[in-house]
């Protein structure tokens, strides 16, 4: 019998629990005063970008406040986030109506979020057949794809795709397309129709003050400029902060078999370092992920200790770099497709053989 390999030792032996013992208490500790501010701080950064918007299309505008306004629906979404998971105030009714209402502009429903984020992603995070958050597709599997599902495979997975990838996956196939489960259906269905309601008589509202004002095209142009532009750049926004959460040519997808909560929270999640401005302003701490998936109750301002805390006591498991473009970009070109087995990344070119030495040399 072989010699279990490092990956097998700790992933087997390590439970979260140990790794929870190591977070100090003070990473436990929620501040109203702190939720209000980057509350009020995450509303002003997305308030201001969208009148901008409303009040002028002239292209130095556009070219600005468009991405702000999809940067600043992601701050709302994040928070929101930690809303959801029912830790950004003390009172988990306060919690749930705040997940709702900063979710709203990116036309997210908290229930149904909380379902496939909080119970289906965080419960089983990389685990095969069960974590649908960028999960990967086998050689097998890509073959036996038509013409379009392997077109649509090329673009989901390639630098610029993540956006569509997690509109489709996420958002449409796993929230608003998806027919929930008996004791959530109530829950699921009520958030959905609250959501969609909202929408549409903001929507309504916008395009019929607009078609009075100029016109049916100005009432279209308008909607499409505050509402709709914003929400798909944070579509491609939210989609490429999954991504590089979970996957890279040294990022693990485990079999069943072999999946342990340690391994998926511990060894198949990141911390990345971004520029302070984007982390202060909008992200809140998010790409440090390491911590969130050890532990949901830890909020955002704690993250970076509980990160330094992990570290420290794991110094060798946790996986931390400095997020790049290059980096990125190079990383979607080695991940395309996934042998569960062997642990290892293939790209379109060369399915017969794996595209990572790295992601070989972790193979369990």
């Amino acid at each position: 019998m072989s010699t279990p390999t490092l990956v097998e030792t700790v992933g087997r032996t390590h439970l979260l629990n140990d790794v929870r013992t190591a977070i100090p208490a003070a990473c436990y500790e929620r501040s109203r005063s702190r939720a209000i501010v980057a509350t009020i701080q995450a509303v002003l950064l997305y308030a201001a970008p969208i009148t901008a918007l409303v009040l002028s299309d002239r292209w130095w505008v556009l070219a600005v406040c468009w991405p702000l306004a999809g940067l600043g629906v992601a701050g709302l979404f994040v928070l929101g986030h930690d809303a959801s998971h029912g830790v950004l105030v003390r009172s988990p009714r306060a919690n749930r109506l705040l997940a709702r209402v900063l979710m709203a502009p990116s036309l997210h429903a908290e229930a149904a979020w909380d379902l496939g984020h909080n119970r289906i992603h965080h419960g089983y995070t990389t685990r095969q057949g069960f974590d649908f958050v960028w999960h990967p597709v086998t050689v097998e599997e890509y073959e036996a794809m038509g013409r379009l599902g392997r077109l649509r495979h090329r673009l989901e997975w390639s630098w610029a795709g993540s956006g569509a990838a997690f509109l489709r996956t996420v958002w449409w196939d796993k929230m608003w397309h998806f027919s929930p489960p008996g004791k959530r259906r109530a829950a699921i269905r009520r958030d959905k129709a609250v959501l969609a309601a909202s929408f549409g008589a903001v929507l309504g509202t916008t395009i019929t003050l607009a078609w009075l004002d100029g016109g049916p095209l100005h009432a279209v142009w308008l909607a499409c400029r505050v509402l709709v532009v914003p929400f798909l750049i944070f579509i491609q926004i939210i989609g490429w902060t999954v991504y590089v959460h979970h996957v890279a040519p040294d990022i693990r997808w485990w079999t069943r078999r072999e999946w342990t909560q340690f391994r998926g929270q511990m060894e198949s999640t990141t911390v990345l370092q971004i520029p302070a401005p984007l982390n202060v302003l909008w992200f809140h701490n998010i790409f440090v992920h390491v911590p969130h998936h050890v532990d949901t109750r830890i909020r955002f301002d704690h993250l970076p200790a509980a990160a330094a805390a992990i570290d420290a006591a794991y110094p060798d498991t946790v996986r931390t770099s400095r997020m790049s473009l290059r980096r990125y970009i190079a990383d979607t070109r080695v991940c395309k497709l996934y042998d569960f087995e062997a642990g290892a990344w293939y790209g379109y070119p060369s399915a017969r053989g794996p595209e990572s030495s790295s992601a070989r040399s972790r193979t369990a």
